[in-house]
């Protein structure tokens, strides 16, 4: 396509923010379209640890005005080039963080003090206010999640005036379903919304609250989301959350696009998080890594007995709660060794610590997030367990396939269209997968995985296929530049 200009607007971009995928996303898609040549300028709140841990940073805008319901809120802008550019880049990637105390001085990324709505909406009020001061005139405002979903709105009303934008369009993509961003309609004065009521969701409002999601759904331009499996069961009941109708209604406009892996980050030859690097030629350090990893938790190293690695929030979501019924049974008559990587709700990690406890030489437990532990763990385990409920994505099954490390997934979402089932007959297939979400669907999957894992040549073939999967930004990213340019195209 033609040379664009994309404003990319998220309330995470790594590494200086990350809670989950959106913000690899946002990196990894934006280095890509900068590295061949279009104009990308990211915008992100200044956050509190983004203070404390970025470099130097350069001012671009100071006392951005923003009046929200009588109340004035004054944003400065900061910039940075986005991190991991090649060096002679003509046009790199550059990252607009705006900067008012109030809203985005606090210890966490999303906050519990009732103001979520505004400091969301400062967010994408900012950005646009910033494009104005730039005199830039963004071909399209690519929105991410409920945090940016006024933005096609704001940008019709608030901002409708502004010739500047008159051919601007806008894109959403929805990262995760299940959060919408749900307000009481008493949000709507102090948003500057109150005029602009016709033109939201009036059944919501029926009900006393605005949904911000609902709202971007309805009024952007084109939406995406992060599978082409995704983009189909979020029309139905069972995975729209409630937004099925609508999404059935605008499917005109609905794009499914895999994420894309940040290959510099995440390649078992390059990695340096990992003791031991190896490729496909070279599988020796797979071993190596499986032994670093074990010692390292002590538990016993046995080269017959697989290693099963889990790196997850460990939410419902997840589907771990599948596992009390079939663990224990799978550790007591296999030798296989568990290590899990992990935070979330209690119950589970209750679970997971009295896992560890039980079977103190077979499972390992780490409470919390480590990246270079996830890093390692890819690179040490045999197999990599993901039983989602739901998965609008996922990138840990693709990094597990370029290290050689066999996916277990559910199939559903981003697994279904990353993963393909193994068959020892044709040596064809990368992981395994199973369709019921009950624990014996489970268990009868890491079955078949460990029948393979007793063959060893069709093991290494099942590496092997893995290995040679691509799912680089190089290989997505020119599905978003066909998206950009067919809207553009309109008119």
């Amino acid at each position: 396509m033609t040379t664009a200009r994309i404003c990319f607007v998220s309330s995470e971009i790594a590494p200086f923010a990350k809670t989950g995928g959106l913000a690899d996303v946002a990196t990894g898609l934006s280095r890509y379209l900068a590295s061949v040549g279009h104009d990308v300028r990211l915008f992100m709140p200044l956050y509190r640890r983004v203070r404390q841990s970025v470099g130097e940073l350069k001012r671009a805008y100071q006392g951005i005005r923003l009046t929200f319901g009588g109340r004035e809120l004054s944003v400065d802008v900061w910039t940075t080039p986005l991190p991991g550019q090649g060096a002679a880049l003509e046009t790199p990637a550059q990252v607009f963080f705006l900067d008012c105390p109030e809203l985005f001085d606090r210890p966490d990324i999303y906050s519990d003090q009732g103001d979520e709505h505004l400091r969301f909406a400062a967010l994408t009020r900012g950005a646009i206010e910033s494009c104005q001061r730039m005199q830039w005139a963004p071909h399209v405002f690519h929105c991410n999640d409920w945090h940016t979903g006024l933005l096609p709105l704001y940008l019709r009303t608030t901002y409708g005036w502004d010739r500047l934008f008159s051919s601007s369009k806008t894109l959403l993509t929805i990262h995760n379903i299940g959060y919408q961003g749900t307000f009481a309609t008493s949000v709507l004065q102090e948003l500057g919304l109150m005029e602009q009521r016709r033109h939201l969701a009036q059944d919501d409002l029926d009900h006393g609250h605005v949904n911000f999601l609902k709202t971007g759904i309805m009024h952007a331009d084109a939406l995406t989301t992060v599978s082409r499996t995704y983009a189909r069961e979020i029309q139905t009941a069972e995975f729209g959350m409630g937004l099925e109708e609508l999404l059935r209604r605008r499917s005109g406009v609905l794009h499914g696009i895999v994420n894309g892996v940040d290959y510099g980050d995440w390649d078992p030859a390059a990695d340096p998080l990992i003791l031991h690097p190896y490729t496909a030629d070279d599988l020796s350090g797979k071993a190596a890594n499986t032994r670093e990893l074990l010692e390292a938790f002590e538990l016993p190293y046995d080269s017959t007995a697989p290693v099963i690695g889990i790196v997850s929030r460990l939410t419902g979501q997840k589907g771990f709660e599948l596992l009390p019924d079939i663990l224990p049974v799978l550790l007591h008559k296999h030798d296989v060794r568990l290590v899990v990587l992990g935070s979330g709700e209690s119950d589970m990690e209750k679970y997971f610590q009295w896992l560890r406890d039980t079977y103190p030489q077979k499972v390992a437990n780490y409470r919390g997030y480590n990246n270079e532990l996830a890093h390692r763990i890819e690179a040490g385990a045999d197999m990599f367990l993901m039983p989602s409920r739901y998965e609008p994505c996922g990138l840990n099954q693709m990094y597990s396939l370029r290290y050689g490390t066999v996916p277990i997934v559910r199939r559903t979402g981003g697994l279904a269209d990353t993963v393909e089932a193994f068959d020892p007959a044709t040596g064809r297939g990368t992981g395994f997968l199973f369709d019921a979400f009950d624990s014996a669907a489970l268990l009868q999957a890491i079955r078949r995985a460990l029948a393979v894992w007793s063959m060893p040549t069709a093991w290494r073939r099942l590496m092997l296929n893995g290995m040679g999967q691509d799912f680089s930004w190089e290989h997505q990213g020119p599905l978003y530049e066909r998206l950009y340019d067919g809207l553009t195209a309109r008119g």
